[in-house]
């Protein structure tokens, strides 16, 4: 029988069940609870660390502020005398464009490839860094991931980062400086700074450069097409070049065409014009320097660096005006290597050619001597219009070379057509004597106008220099520093330190003139000794009384000797060091003959000062110097305009008026009121109240800043002796076929070393040095009136090309007369209390002076002149050391002892 439970047994049953399920409940609970302050826990050090890494990486932003007025950094140019750019100094090659000048196909076209959204998002695109990251999750591990950055994140990258490292950390810095520059900079300006910022291959900076570089166009000139190019480049300026990868470069012009299309900024047939034009790059050759000008623009780039600065120089956006003149500077480049290659052929026998092929075999046909002469690199100092060549034939001096080719110093390949010569006949003949020619014999070349002849080349040893400059103002108009500036960049017009020989005589006479001796004054010309020293005259004879005028015409060194010991070595030094002839000279006599060192520009400078009537001229090569904004920064400081009232009454200024030159600028009254200017060294401040006041209707006045170092008159006087040098005496080979008048005086160092002819117009001045670079004889006889006097006969005919014939002004209080001077009839000036041809005493005056050791020099020389002069017997004389009186003078005492014909020349010049 069944039994029914009792309620007791069901309600106990069913509240054991409650019990079992009860816990699991609770269990749950407890689980979500514990997950949620897992959660809480964990999401609020999540925040905490976030909130960590962000003000760490708040904290180490850079300010925005400094982009507020942003410049970057520029290319400085140098312009010639007529306006062409004639190099371009720049760590980076960028040329600033404003926002107004960028035209709006180039913004449209940078914008469509880069950020469309760039008017409407605050600094970054959401939308395109989540597109960006989905993207990036389905490619494959180890690529590089798509980037998301707006302009404004580059341009935070760029100029305030700095770094292009792929991170997390790097991302959100630009994401925040970002931000921060859309809240201080417009778009406008955001957009200037990359368009100008932005890297885009080939040495180009900014579009601006790109454009010159890829199309050499200005912006304004690019069509659709080459401006859907430019923004093609920021992806990849590399992976896009279209010299390199075409094919890759147009395909990437066409798709941001199609963007530019998507965009609304170009029209569907447009775009299918532009993508049908082919992609065909223009080479732009960077300026600089220009052919010829490597030395002049050198000299240039060293002054800049000196006065500004690295930074200014290379990246201040400098516009530099120079004096050059181009088309005289090539002339007097190629007259000066002609010259070079004269000497080097007289006086060098063939050295050989530049190397051997010996794999090359006889009678190898054209195919395999071109692949030969195409990967031969030319040397450095071979000239443009040489050729690279290949000996086929020796016996006919048969050649082959590739004509048309442009010489690539250090290229991989030559290119050009083939074509083979014959070396002409003397010139086989010349390299016989000493390296005869040999199959595969690679040599240099010069193609000749009749038929197949060629010359064979070689490059000089010797070297040489020659700068040309304005006789009024200094500004250097041609300067050559050397055969070749690629050979050697050393510029032996401005650095090299040589002894200027005779041609420094001029500047003693120029002493003599201004105490009073005349140029038809007597002078004994007869041996003397000093102490150890036996100077001579270099044609070894003697005339006895000599006139200073047919001294110097013929370069006396006896009567130079006697003329300087009577003035006063000290007075010739301090003459010479205020004309900046020399920086500091040693009193002793024998630098009266040139024993002292010097540069080539600074003897042109005090060359000029001569023809410029004893105000001294400061040689120059920089006109102006202007800043980025166009202000006139510096400005060469001979001549200055003022204000004609301010001058009222003063009449034209013969020389430097120290109380005049803080005068307002008649130019730039009010450019630099409250900025030193630098006038012939002194800083001087203009009256700003003054200058202020200028009307624009206020005549200008030039203001002469140049100092006055001797008078006039004396230097006339000098210059009429100079052009007799030229016309009868050592100097005529220099004068050959010129009718302009001119005045010069050669000069030739110790030992032959050195070959000088300095000479001048009424306008231009011109000095010629030749030389070894390490010093050693040019050959016995080589002066410089028979090396460097028909260099310069070439460079001043070409130089005077253009200029009226002018005579050298009279100065008031001076009277020429043609006279007999003892060795012929010449024309001086003579002032007006000297007579014409007459020789006084000059015992009397003071002047006269015994001579010491010290102002001879005798302390200084060696016991044997051997090393100082080839040959030559050693005089007698004084062997205490004393020297003997300067007795050579009218009046002037006892006769020195007679030495030998024939006896040292010493130290100093010889011609």
């Amino acid at each position: 029988m069944t039994q029914t439970p009792s309620s007791g047994d069901t309600g106990s049953s069913s509240g054991q069940d409650k019990r079992v399920r009860m816990p699991r409940f609770r269990r749950w609970r407890g689980l979500l609870g514990g997950v949620a302050a897992v959660a809480l826990v964990g999401s609020t050090g999540a925040g905490l660390v976030a909130w960590q890494q962000y003000e760490g990486i708040v904290a180490s932003l850079p300010t925005v502020d400094g982009l507020r007025s942003y410049q970057p950094p520029v290319m400085s140019r140098i312009y010639a005398g007529d306006d062409r750019v004639i190099a371009e100094l720049a760590d980076e090659r960028r040329v600033f464009v404003p926002y107004s000048a960028i035209p709006d196909r180039i913004k449209n076209a940078v914008l469509a490839a880069e950020d469309q959204k760039f008017w409407t998002h605050k600094g970054v695109d959401p939308m395109a860094i989540l597109r960006a990251g989905l993207t990036d999750l389905t490619r494959g591990k180890g690529r590089r991931p798509i980037g998301a950055s707006t302009i404004t994140q580059q341009v935070a990258r760029i100029m305030l980062l700095g770094s292009n490292a792929v991170s997390l950390k790097r991302k959100a810095q630009e994401a925040f400086l970002a931000m921060r520059i859309e809240q201080v900079l417009p778009k406008e300006k955001i957009l200037e700074i990359y368009l100008n910022e932005i890297y885009l291959g080939s040495g180009a900076y900014g579009i601006a450069a790109a454009a010159q570089t890829y199309f050499n166009k200005p912006l304004d000139q690019l069509d659709d097409a080459e401006a859907a190019f430019l923004g093609a480049l920021p992806k990849s300026p590399t992976n896009y070049n279209p010299t390199r990868y075409p094919d890759a470069a147009r395909g990437r012009r066409n798709w941001v065409l199609e963007r530019m299309v998507e965009t609304g900024t170009l029209s569907r047939e447009a775009a299918q014009t532009a993508q049908a034009e082919p992609l065909i790059p223009h080479a732009f050759v960077r300026p600089g320097p220009a052919p010829g000008s490597e030395w002049f623009a050198e000299e240039v780039r060293r002054q800049l660096l000196e006065k500004y600065g690295q930074d200014t120089t290379m990246q201040g956006g400098l516009e530099v005006h120079t004096s050059l003149d181009p088309a005289l500077q090539l002339s007097v480049q190629n007259t000066l290597r002609q010259g070079l290659m004269a000497y080097d052929r007289a006086h060098s026998g063939w050295r050989g050619p530049v190397k051997q092929l010996s794999a090359l075999p006889a009678n190898a046909p054209e195919d395999v001597w071109v692949d030969v002469l195409q990967h031969e690199v030319a040397p450095l100092g071979m000239l443009d219009q040489w050729r690279l060549a290949v000996v086929l034939d020796p016996a006919k001096g048969r050649v082959g070379w590739l004509e048309g080719a442009i010489v690539r110093r250090g290229a991989a390949q030559q290119g050009g057509v083939p074509q083979t010569g014959q070396i002409v006949e003397r010139d086989i003949s010349w390299a016989r004597r000493a390296h005869p020619l040999k199959v595969g014999d690679l040599v240099m070349v010069q193609p000749q106008a009749q038929g197949e002849r060629v010359s064979l080349m070689q490059i000089p040893r010797v070297e040489g220099a020659v700068v040309t400059l304005n006789a009024h103002t200094g500004r250097v108009l041609a300067m050559v520093g050397g055969w070749s500036f690629q050979t050697s960049q050393f510029d032996r017009a401005t650095q090299a330190l040589r002894q200027p020989g005779s041609s420094f005589k001029p500047f003693v006479y120029l002493e003599a003139m201004e105490q009073g001796i005349s140029p038809s004054q007597e002078f004994d010309d007869s041996p003397v000794s000093y102490g150890t020293w036996h100077p001579n005259n270099y044609e070894k004879d003697f005339w006895g009384p000599t006139s200073l005028h047919d001294a110097l015409r013929e370069s006396r060194n006896l009567v130079t000797i006697r003329l300087a010991a009577h003035i006063g070595i000290k007075s010739v030094a301090d003459l010479a060091t205020q004309i900046g002839l020399v920086d500091s000279m040693p009193h002793v006599l024998p630098a009266a003959l040139g024993a002292v060192e010097t540069t080539v520009l600074k003897e042109a400078a005090a060359y000029a000062t001569l023809a410029a009537g004893g105000l001294k001229v400061t040689p120059s090569l920089i006109d102006d110097v202007q800043d980025r904004q166009g202000k006139v920064i510096w400005r060469a400081p001979s001549f200055s305009l003022v204000s004609a009232a301010s001058q009222a009454g003063v009449g034209a200024n013969t020389g430097a008026d120290k109380t005049k030159l803080s005068e307002p600028n008649a130019v730039f009254p009010g450019g630099q009121a409250d900025e030193p200017q630098q006038v012939d060294g002194a800083a001087t401040v203009p009256n700003a109240t003054a200058a202020a006041a200028l009307g624009m209707d206020d005549m200008p006045f030039l203001l002469d800043n140049r100092p006055r170092v001797a008078s006039e008159q004396s230097a006339f006087q000098i210059t009429a002796m100079l052009q007799d040098v030229i016309r009868h005496g050592t100097g005529f080979s220099a004068g050959k076929g010129i009718d302009n008048p001119v005045a010069g005086k050669t000069g030739t160092s110790q030992n032959f070393n050195d070959a000088w002819f300095a000479g001048y117009s009424p306008d231009l001045v011109t000095v010629v040095w030749i030389g070894f670079d390490t010093p050693q004889s040019l050959g016995k006889n080589e002066t410089g009136g028979a090396i460097a006097g028909p260099i310069w006969n070439k460079v001043m005919k070409t130089a005077f090309e253009g200029y009226p014939k002018l005579d050298f002004p009279v100065p008031e209080g001076i009277t020429l007369v043609r006279y007999d001077t003892g060795r012929g009839v010449g024309i001086d000036g003579f002032k007006p209390d000297q007579i014409p041809g007459v020789s006084v005493s000059l015992a009397d005056n003071g002047a006269a002076q015994e001579l010491t050791a010290a102002d001879t020099g005798a302390e200084n020389m060696a016991d044997s002149e051997s090393d100082m002069a080839s040959g030559g017997a050693q005089g007698g004389g004084p062997s205490n050391g004393a020297a003997a009186p300067p007795t050579g003078q009218p009046g002037g005492g006892q006769k020195p002892v007679q030495q030998p014909s024939g006896g040292d020349i010493g130290m100093g010049g010889l011609y």
